[in-house]
């Protein structure tokens, strides 16, 4: 299936090659969780700080077991601080 995965500020680094403004369409197969692809492309838990699957924020305790669907948009932004 494929979903898109956009990481933002310093997170954008951890994207593969062809990522075009910070997203990339990914192929994972079914049953992947939000989890897994944090796992996948190592981002640093301490960075992972705003997670959203389709604008809806996703809890620490929920990314392990929070599956994608096909065409599920994941976003991921680092701690900001300022205002």
């Amino acid at each position: 299936m494929q979903v898109t995965l956009k990481l933002f500020a310093t997170l954008g680094d951890h994207l593969p090659p062809g990522a075009r403004f910070n997203q990339v369409a990914l192929d994972v197969p079914d049953g992947t969780t939000v989890q897994a692809l944090i796992d996948r492309y190592q981002l640093p838990p301490k960075l992972v700080h705003l997670v959203l699957v389709n604008g809806v924020f996703v809890p620490p305790a929920e990314r392990a077991t929070r599956a994608l669907a096909p065409g599920d948009v994941l976003a991921i932004w680092p701690p900001i601080a300022g205002g």
